[in-house]
């Protein structure tokens, strides 16, 4: 059975960009990295003698992302849509969604929408959608106080 969650992977191009996306924008912090290279005869990856580098970012004894980097097979170009069959986001709780927005805009970052507010029984609940810089979809909930 699972017992808990550890981390959320996401196959990406270009890492240093996407490593300053999550860490000097979002505020999250590099807790390792791997220079993972699989045997001839292959791995969990499927792809033998795979090269990837794998670094992890995250928010202390939290859930982790793992940023992948193929060197070898190289990943293939193309992003999903965010309503195709296998797309996938990561959603992040924050505590104030309209300051976010704000300093994000302020940095060139592009949503789908302005933030959406609704008033729930348990208190005003806030929701947006926005990409990063190579296109996989991020969530950022605002829960009710």
């Amino acid at each position: 059975m699972v017992m808990n969650f550890d981390h959320t992977g996401i196959v990406v191009q270009d890492l240093e960009k996407i490593t300053d996306f999550y860490v000097n924008v979002l505020g999250l912090k590099v807790e390792h990295e791997i220079d993972a290279v699989a045997p001839p005869e292959g791995d969990h990856t499927g792809f033998p003698g795979a090269r990837r580098t794998l670094r992890f970012v995250g928010i202390e004894n939290n859930h982790r992302i793992e940023l992948v980097k193929y060197h070898n097979p190289p990943g293939e170009e193309g992003y999903l849509r965010k309503n195709q069959f296998g797309a996938m986001h990561i959603c992040f709780h924050v505590e104030d969604l309209q300051t976010i927005f704000n300093d994000l805009t302020a940095k060139g970052i592009k949503f789908v929408t302005d933030p959406i507010f609704r008033e729930t029984p348990e208190g005003t609940r806030g929701i947006i959608y926005l990409q990063d810089p190579e296109g996989n979809w991020l969530e950022f909930i605002q829960p009710p106080k």
